[in-house]
């Protein structure tokens, strides 16, 4: 019997599934699967008894596939919430939820911002230049759902600007995303260090500040684009 809320992966056979073991497990005959789609009601299923969390992972992104939960409980859940929902408290409270999101991301995006113009470092002379590029990782990075690694509350904010420029600077400076890469494992993580490395030189120049020319330089095009 299952007595808490775990997290599974996806199986390809009916009304079963991959457990923590990566054994196939049969979903009990009374459950229903609950759809992604609904977070209220989700988060709901998950506090209220035992359920399988269904989540494929594919990279570092994690996807939502559903929730099975006893079905008699998703069913009283679901009205439950749909009672609330009907009452104008509800909506005005999730108004000013969203509200409060939107003031934080505003904030959140202001300080990602800053760290990775700290990040960066650059001399006095490349300073707006580096404001510029601080506002286009930051742009990139922190929407919600941009599933990088400005989202993550795993390590420090600096982290993440580090992280996150580093990121942007491959994908906008290099050739990695025409790159054919092997399928070996540990490959592109070695590609990533490799070019990791040749934009961190690249920062190097602007924190020294020494002279560039700017229609030889990947981080100028990248930046005119």
């Amino acid at each position: 019997m299952l007595f808490k809320s775990r997290e599974v992966r996806p199986c390809s056979r009916s009304r079963h599934v991959l457990n923590e073991y990566g054994v196939v497990e049969l979903v009990p005959a009374h459950w229903d699967l609950l759809p992604p789609g609904d977070a209220a009601l989700s988060r709901r299923i998950k506090l209220d008894g035992p359920s399988l969390i269904v989540i494929e992972l594919k990279g570092r992104k994690r996807f939502s596939r559903g929730i099975w939960a006893p079905a008699d409980r998703i069913a009283v859940l679901r009205a439950e919430l749909a009672i609330e929902r009907q009452d104008p408290a509800y909506q005005k409270k999730l108004d000013a939820g969203r509200q409060r999101r939107a003031a934080d991301e505003v904030i959140y995006a202001g300080n990602f911002r800053d760290a990775v113009e700290q990040f960066l470092n650059f001399a006095p002379n490349y300073r707006e230049l580096g404001k510029q590029l601080a506002g286009l990782v930051a742009a990139h990075a922190v929407p919600v759902g941009s599933g990088t690694v400005a989202r993550t509350e795993r390590i420090s904010i600096e982290q993440r600007a580090a992280a996150a420029t580093i990121a942007w600077l491959r994908h906008q400076t290099t050739g990695y995303d025409r790159m054919v890469i092997p399928r070996e494992k540990g490959r592109r993580r070695e590609v990533r260090r490799m070019l990791a490395q040749r934009s961190q030189q690249l920062l190097a120049h602007y924190r020294a500040g020494r002279p560039i020319d700017p229609d030889h330089c990947p981080l100028h095009a990248a930046l005119k684009v």
